[in-house]
């Protein structure tokens, strides 16, 4: 990388900078950029192999498209690296996904250039159509949307859905398919294996090649030799394959696929495809990690690695500890229904694309029969499920808790009304760091509890995972929900024989007569602590855990509201419509009268951060507990 002095990257703070470049100047500059990148999050674990993947179509965007009055949506937003450090953001990059910095994702609070806000994946096309036909309807002739969909976002319903609108709008849209065939995984399914084969078609793409250079030779230029390529592209794709392009048959124009790494070649198609007007998909061949030689060849470890990295070797930094660190939450599932799976030949593992996150690859290994990666597919994930429970099978679907939300009408009318075995292990339960509002899971505690006849259940450590899982899966369980948090757990022998849990049965962990804590999940460890310097001032206070949000231990409850008129409610979930709701509701229709304080998510949307920084925001790290539990203590009466 050149000197800061003379670097052409040092040069540009905003995409109007770049426009003064030429040809050349720019592949030099996607140099610095990825660079930049890697330099970066070396020193700053975040996501890594999606924006490397994409520093060239970045670049030839911005030099093309007048953003942000042309407007420009990244899908899934972790790519988004390379265009946040292009648009004013550079010297803030530093701080990315850290506690007050600068968000890991396009954020329309943030910056006029992130056009849409962007976590989940596979919205994009849907809201470029919505912004097209929005300037369409305003008569805004000249501008352009762009969509930039990738990393497996195409395999999920709702694209399709976008595409299908797309397709009858005619509006001024253009998608780009960034096709690395990975999502955080190697994409699954037919439109992988489907673009694949447009993208590695020789004879095809020899055609296509030997068409251009007659046009050049009969100097036909300008729109019109922009009409007879279109028209030579499609015919050439009729004639080899036995039905229309899959979008030309949606009547959306396709161009492609193109070299996603040659900025020269981008940067003449787009300006091509910039003058003409109407729904149309440029497919785009890249490799995730280009130019970091281990994101490369590993593309799932490098999607984000887990810490710090020599940008020379590669080497991943591990973090020194004097004892091993207990399993992550994750493992423990992965291992346990592997277990489960050895004694209850029904049991099948789901995931919608996240078999690494979720740990599910471990059953992958062991039993590839019977663990199914469907894609970035929650809704699918949740229905696929429920037929399999309707005819035999016993499904564990592990989801992500926020996107869980994405299947709720499912886990309504696919499984809970029909009253079927299925197991949802919602994964990332809590807030979960550097990701930030768009995944932090603290709503499943408060929208699963409303579902008649689902039991809605949160462990505290990993013994309680295992033991929730073994029950889940016995005879008359019925729908079951599990959540959990991201991370690790305690120093516990989890390998110690099943138990069963009785549904609705919670259990008490400390005794005291003073106060009384109700705590839902892993949040509830910190309970012990907070009970230890209660006693040094003088409150003796007992702890229970619940263990089932729905049912709720109804018998407890009445002991606990019967001996106490102070009670501590605490969650890692939101306050509103949560556990601790759950517990006012009882409290109240029983005709008790006791003081109830409620710990959880605030109504609010909470940025990104450590967890650690994020628990202290919100009055959830063991400190604040202890200072609101005394003050609430000493304002009885």
């Amino acid at each position: 990388m050149e000197e800061a002095g003379n670097s052409l990257l040092n040069k540009v703070n905003y995409p109007s900078d770049l426009r003064h470049y030429s040809n050349d100047e720019l592949k030099v500059l996607c140099n610095e950029l990825r660079e930049f990148i890697i330099d970066a999050v070396s020193c700053n674990p975040a996501h890594f192999g999606a924006s490397l993947g994409v520093v060239e179509l970045t670049v030839a965007i911005h030099y093309v498209f007048n953003t942000p009055y042309d407007k420009l949506i990244w899908d899934v937003g972790h790519q988004a690296y390379g265009h946040k450090i292009l648009t004013g953001r550079k010297d803030l990059f530093y701080t990315n996904r850290k506690y007050k910095g600068i968000s890991g994702f396009p954020n329309i609070f943030e910056s006029e250039y992130d056009a849409f806000g962007v976590g989940h994946s596979s919205t994009s096309i849907s809201a470029a159509l919505g912004m097209a036909t929005s300037y369409k309807m305003r008569n805004e002739k000249e501008r352009n949307v762009v969509a930039v969909i990738g990393d497996g976002a195409l395999t999920a319903g709702m694209a399709f859905e976008a595409l299908n609108n797309v397709a009858a709008s005619q509006a001024n849209i253009l998608i780009i398919l960034n096709d690395n065939n990975m999502a955080i995984d190697p994409n699954v399914g037919g439109m992988s294996d489907y673009l694949v084969d447009i993208a590695t078609s020789k004879t095809y793409n020899k055609l296509r090649r030997e068409a251009i250079k007659t046009l050049g030779k009969l100097k036909i230029a300008g729109p019109r030799s922009r009409e007879m390529l279109v028209k030579i592209n499609n015919s050439i794709k009729t004639l080899l394959t036995r039905q229309t392009n899959i979008f030309e048959g949606m009547n959306i124009r396709y161009f492609g696929p193109v070299d996603g790494h040659d900025i020269h070649h981008l940067t003449s198609v787009l300006s091509d495809l910039k003058e003409i007007k109407g729904p149309k998909v440029l497919h785009v061949i890249t490799k995730k990690g280009k130019g970091f030689k281990q994101a490369e060849q590993d593309q799932t470890t490098w999607h984000a690695p887990s810490g710090k990295f020599d940008k020379t070797t590669g080497k991943i930094e591990k973090q020194l500890l004097e004892n091993p660190e207990p399993l992550k939450f994750q493992d423990v599932f992965g291992n346990t229904i592997v277990e489960l799976a050895k004694e209850n030949d029904k049991i099948v593992g789901i995931t919608p694309a996240m078999p690494t996150g979720c740990s599910l690859n471990i059953m992958m290994k062991e039993m590839p029969e019977r663990a199914f990666d469907v894609g970035i597919a929650e809704q699918h994930a949740v229905t696929f499920s429920a037929g399999l429970a309707m005819s035999g099978m016993l499904p564990f679907c592990n989801i992500y808790s926020s996107f869980m939300q994405r299947s709720y009408d499912q886990v309504i009318h696919d499984v809970a009304l029909q009253n079927l075995n299925v197991v949802f292990c919602l994964d990332r339960g809590g807030l979960v760091g550097g990701d930030g509002a768009t995944h932090h899971g603290v709503y499943d505690i408060a929208y699963m509890r409303t579902i008649p006849g689902l039991t809605v259940t949160a462990p505290m450590d990993e013994i309680e995972l295992r033991n929730l899982m073994y029950s889940a899966q016995l005879p008359g369980a019925g729908p079951y929900s599990i959540r959990y948090p991201r991370g690790r757990g305690t120093h516990i022998d989890w390998q110690q024989p099943f138990s069963k849990i009785e549904k609705g049965r919670g259990r008490e962990l400390r005794q005291g007569d003073d106060i009384a804590f109700l705590s839902i999940g892993q949040i509830g460890l910190k309970v012990d602590s907070v009970c230890e310097r209660l006693k040094e001032e003088g409150i003796f206070a007992a702890h229970y855990d619940m263990r089932f949000v729905k049912p709720l231990d109804e018998e407890l409850l009445h002991n606990v509201f019967s001996k106490f008129d102070s009670v501590i409610t605490i969650e890692d979930g939101t306050i509103v419509g949560g556990f601790g709701s759950a517990v006012l509701e009882f409290m109240s229709e029983k005709g008790y009268y006791s003081r109830v304080l409620r710990l959880g998510i605030p109504d609010k949307y909470i940025e990104h951060g450590s967890q650690d920084e994020l628990y202290k925001e919100v009055g959830l790290d063991i400190e604040t507990i202890f200072n609101s539990s005394v003050k609430f203590y000493h304002k009885k009466g």
